[in-house]
């Protein structure tokens, strides 16, 4: 019972990140911003991710699971609270800060947890509902918001409203969940260490460029795709806008459960040469004012990142010693994390001075650039041993 709930919990707080993306357009209009500040409120997003994860990384081992799940679900029921009331960008803003944390909180611990429950200790079951989970939510999130807005039934605030009420069941089935850790007498309080061993940092870097390019990629789509439709290409639905970035993530979906069937630089060069073409077919779309391209170049980003992502992870563990992986795990997704928001806010900049589809296409360029570096560094290389552990497996 307590593996399931924790998996409805982790769906929940992931499909709560992605609320506001369909709605960017309406908030540019009620509001009264443009480009670059949708592309600043998207990146303040990452940066509570990256709070999160550093903050919480290693938190629940001495806290215990549930304490930082309810610190994740209190985090996103703030953040819905404060996108029901917000009348200006400031609210929306620390929203999208708590938004993250939440993310952030869960995206470690809640895997985790899934890993200790996983029924008669199928570990690699735990893993995939994981990662089903976590994408699946943030793409399910996109698709809940952009269908109740589309009702025209206060499109801004419904959906806050029917996710809070979603974190209630949520809260108290995770405080009815077992604890798996042996709570420490005297929590101490650790962010976890960002540190990239030297052994491995030919590994770390050829997969983070896979990984910045990939996120970066999915930042487009979600911080400026439902502004393109409108504006270009005169699709005003929300639902259509939620679907994009659904099919992203589903794509991601697809590609993470399947990556055990490749090795792990099949994986990384498959994801590099997804991303290349998502990049190729986003800046068609932008020139041509297509959606089917946009919506395939969607599924395509999203397959690269799942391949990238999985395919970065994997690579990386074989080739760092066990005590070290959690560091380094953190510093790859903390460097993606920084794909998601830098790009994102150059692209708000550069569509000041260029316009919107401009700053699209030369974002397309250089993410394109970054995944084909990788892609060549990778297939020049030569793979290394895996290395043998100063610690207990």
């Amino acid at each position: 019972m307590g593996f399931a709930v924790v998996a409805y919990a982790f769906l929940v707080a992931m499909a709560g990140t992605t609320l506001p993306t369909p709605l960017y357009p309406i908030y540019q209009q009620r509001f009264g911003f443009g480009a670059l500040m949708v592309t600043v409120i998207f990146a303040t997003y990452a940066a509570g991710v990256i709070a999160g994860l550093v903050l919480t990384g290693r938190l629940s081992d001495e806290i215990g699971r549930r304490r930082v799940l309810v610190f994740g679900l209190a985090c996103a029921a703030l953040s819905a609270v404060l996108f029901v009331v917000a009348q200006s960008v400031a609210p929306m803003l620390v929203a999208r800060v708590l938004s993250g944390l939440s993310a952030g909180a869960f995206t470690g611990t809640a895997t985790a947890y899934l890993l200790d429950l996983a029924p008669d200790g199928r570990r690699e079951l735990g893993a995939a509902v994981a990662v089903a989970v976590n994408l699946g939510g943030l793409g399910c999130g996109t698709l809940l918001s952009g269908a109740l807005a589309q009702t025209g039934a206060i499109p801004i605030r419904l959906p806050y409203w029917v996710h809070l009420a979603l974190v209630g069941p949520a809260l108290l089935g995770v405080l009815a969940s077992p604890e798996t850790v042996r709570l420490s007498e005297r929590p101490r309080f650790l962010p976890e260490r960002l540190a990239v061993p030297h052994e491995v940092r030919g590994t770390f870097i050829r997969a983070v460029l896979g990984g910045f390019s990939a996120f970066a990629t999915s930042g487009l789509f979600g911080a400026v795709g439902p502004t393109f439709m409108a504006r270009f290409l005169g699709l005003h639905s929300h639902v259509l806008a939620g679907v994009l970035v659904f099919a992203l993530f589903m794509g991601s979906v697809v590609s993470q459960l399947g990556i055990r069937r490749v090795s792990e630089q099949a994986a990384l060069v498959g994801g590099d040469v997804f991303v290349i073409a998502a990049a190729a077919l986003t800046i068609a779309a932008l020139e041509a004012e297509t959606f089917a391209l946009l919506l395939i170049a969607g599924i395509m980003a999203g397959i690269g990142q799942g391949l990238a992502v999985g395919g970065g992870l994997a690579a990386i563990s074989l080739e760092t010693p066990v005590e070290r992986r959690g560091a380094v795990t953190a510093s790859f997704f903390v460097v993606a994390y920084v794909g998601l928001s830098l790009p994102i806010v150059g692209v708000g900049l550069l569509s000041e001075a260029t316009g919107l589809r401009p700053a699209g296409v030369v974002l397309g360029c250089v993410v394109a650039a970054l995944a084909a570096a990788g892609a060549v560094s990778l297939t020049l290389r030569k793979r290394a041993p895996a290395p043998v552990s100063r610690g207990r497996a």
